[in-house]
């Protein structure tokens, strides 16, 4: 957990995203995370975490579906939200709360 905390701490805002290996939203969200980290480069960090391996986190921050994505900046959650979405959605929040808003 604490090399998560310093992850999260960070500058640069943490997009995480808590899925299952057996998850088939979490699967159909693999290609658009790897177009958004292909589009936004070192603006966003993304941090995988599978809720069956970490336990503690998950229920840290109940997380009771996946895929659910939160984004920390500084260490404060800035937006969260569950289920599948686009590339466009995520660039927009990210941005969003890299400015502050």
């Amino acid at each position: 957990m604490g090399k998560f905390q310093d992850i999260i701490k960070d500058k640069t805002p943490t997009l995480v995203d808590f899925y299952a290996t057996w998850c088939g939203p979490c699967r159909s969200m693999e290609p658009v995370l790897e177009q958004l980290k292909q589009q936004m480069g070192s603006e966003v960090r993304i941090l995988k975490i599978d809720v069956d391996k970490n336990v503690d986190i998950a229920d840290k921050f109940k997380i009771r579906g996946v895929p659910t994505f939160i984004l920390f900046k500084s260490g404060e959650i800035q937006w969260r939200t569950s289920g599948v979405m686009d590339v466009s959605t995520l660039k927009s929040k990210i941005r969003a709360a890299a400015n502050g808003k």
